[in-house]
C-alpha cells in the first residue's frame, strides 16, 4: 500500500485533535501491524534462496532446459512470491509466465521451461526478478533473485562429406617432392642403418629377417595449414541479402572449420574483423591454425557472438578494402605452403590482385561467394588461373564445395 504511512500519519493527527482513545488505539494497531509486517518480509527476503542451472553452450535447432529453483530456508513462511525471467526474444517458444508461489518454511520449488536456439548468438538469460510482501500487501519488496547469465549458441554446422577442391587442397596432407618433413603414418620402405639416425627408427622385424641393421624409411609429406579469412564488412554484401549472406558465411566458416579439423585431423585458424557484443565495438579475431579441440571450440564461439560492421567497401583514393588489407596481414605468419579459404559476398577489383598476390608466395587459394550479385567483377576473377571460385547461395551448396 502506497499510502499507508500518509493514512497512519493522519490518523494520529486526527486522534491527537480529537483526543479519542479509539482513534489512537486503532493507530496503534495498526502501526503495530506495520512494523510486524516489515520484520516479517525482510526474515523471509533474507531467508530467500535462489538459483538457475541450465547448459550454456548449445547448437542451432537444440532445445536447452532451464531450471528455476526458490528455496525458504527460515522458520516464517514467505506468503507469497512473484518470479518472473528477462529472456530473449529470439530463444523463446511462448513467452515466459510470471509465476506467484508460496514457501512454507524450509520448503523447496522447482520449475522448468525451454529455450530453443533457433539462431545462432550470444544471449543474456535473466536477470531473475521478484516482488513479495506480507499477506495484507503492507509491504512489497522489489528484488533480483539471480543475476543474468549467458548462452552460446554455435552456428548450424553443415556435414562436408566430399570436398571437390584442388590438389593444394587445405583438406589432406598431400605427398610432396620436397622432404620438408616425414609423416611417420607414411612407411616408404627401409634402409641401412646409417651412423646418426634415431634408435626410434630401427625396424626391428625387417633387420631380424635381413640380419642387418635397417631403419623405417617415411614418404616426405605436407601437412597443409588452412586459414578461414571470413569477411564480415556489411558493404561487401549485397543490401538486400545483406543478413542471409553473412549468416551463410558464418555457416560455411564453422563447416569448413569442423571438417578440417574433426574430420582430416588438420590445423585450422579463422581471421575476421566483427562487432563484437561483449564489448560493443568493432574488433579483430586472428586465431592462428592449430588442431586441438579446444581451439575448435574457441573458434566456434567466436563465429557464435560476431556481428557484420560497418566498413566502406572501397578505400580512398583507389586503397584496397577493409578485407583485403586483412588477407594480407593475416598472410604474412602463415607458413609456405599453407592454405587460405576466403569467404566474403563481393568479388571486389582489388580482391584479384590479393589472390594472385598469394598464388605468386606459395598458398594455396580458394574463394568462397557467398549470394554474389550479378555483375562484372566476377569477370575479373577469371583472370587469376588455379585460383576456384565457388558462389554459395544455399547450406545444400556447402556440402558440393
Amino acid at each position: 500500500m502506497r499510502y499507508f504511512i500518509p493514512f497512519l500519519i493522519v490518523l494520529f493527527a486526527l486522534a491527537v485533535l480529537l483526543r479519542v482513545d479509539f482513534f489512537f488505539t486503532v493507530a496503534y494497531f495498526l502501526f503495530g501491524l506495520w512494523v510486524l509486517a516489515r520484520l516479517w518480509t525482510r526474515s523471509a527476503v533474507d531467508h530467500l534462496r535462489a538459483g538457475r542451472r541450465f547448459g550454456d553452450h548449445a547448437f542451432t535447432g537444440d532445445t536447452v532446459e532451464v531450471e528455476l529453483t526458490l528455496r525458504n530456508t527460515g522458520w516464517l513462511p514467505l506468503p507469497w512470491l512473484e518470479v518472473g525471467e528477462g529472456l530473449p526474444v529470439q530463444l523463446q517458444t511462448t513467452p515466459f509466465q510470471r509465476r506467484v508461489v508460496s514457501l512454507a518454511p524450509h520448503e523447496e520449488q522447482r520449475f522448468r521451461y525451454d529455450l530453443t536456439c533457433r539462431q545462432r548468438g550470444y544471449y543474456a538469460v535473466g536477470p531473475l526478478t521478484a516482488r513479495t510482501g506480507d499477506v495484507l500487501g503492507v509491504t512489497q519488496r522489489d528484488l533480483m533473485l539471480v543475476e543474468t547469465q549467458h548462452l552460446t549458441v554455435y552456428p548450424r554446422i553443415v556435414p562436408l562429406r566430399r570436398l571437390a577442391l584442388p590438389t593444394r587442397s587445405p583438406l589432406a596432407v598431400l605427398p610432396a617432392r620436397a622432404p620438408l618433413f616425414e609423416d611417420p603414418a607414411r612407411l616408404m620402405g627401409v634402409r641401412e642403418y646409417q651412423r646418426g639416425d634415431s634408435p626410434r627408427r630401427i625396424h626391428w622385424p625387417a633387420t631380424a629377417r635381413t640380419s642387418r641393421l635397417v631403419v623405417k624409411q617415411y614418404q616426405p609429406a605436407i601437412a597443409r595449414e588452412t586459414l578461414i579469412c571470413l569477411d564480415l564488412f556489411q558493404d561487401d554484401y549485397s543490401r538486400q541479402r545483406r543478413y542471409d549472406a553473412t549468416e551463410l558465411a558464418i555457416v560455411a566458416a564453422a563447416s569448413l572449420a569442423n571438417h578440417i579439423l574433426v574430420s582430416e585431423g588438420l590445423p585450422v585458424g579463422l581471421a575476421t574483423v566483427a562487432l563484437d557484443p561483449l564489448t560493443g565495438s568493432r574488433a579483430r579475431f586472428a586465431l592462428p591454425p592449430r588442431r586441438e579441440r579446444a581451439h575448435l571450440i574457441h573458434l566456434l564461439e567466436i563465429l557464435a557472438r560476431v556481428q557484420f560492421t560497418p566498413g566502406d567497401a572501397d578505400g580512398a583514393d583507389g586503397a584496397e578494402t577493409a578485407f583485403v588489407d586483412l588477407v594480407r596481414r593475416q598472410s604474412l605468419d602463415l607458413t609456405w605452403g599453407a592454405t587460405l579459404v576466403l569467404i566474403t559476398g563481393r568479388a571486389a577489383p582489388d580482391l584479384a590482385h590479393i589472390l594472385l598476390h598469394l598464388q605468386r608466395s606459395g598458398f594455396a587459394v580458394t574463394l568462397l561467394l557467398m549470394q554474389p550479385d550479378r555483375g562484372p567483377d566476377g569477370a575479373a576473377l577469371t583472370g587469376v588461373p588455379g585460383v576456384p571460385v565457388r558462389e554459395v547461395w544455399s547450406e545444400r551448396d556447402l556440402e558440393a564445395v
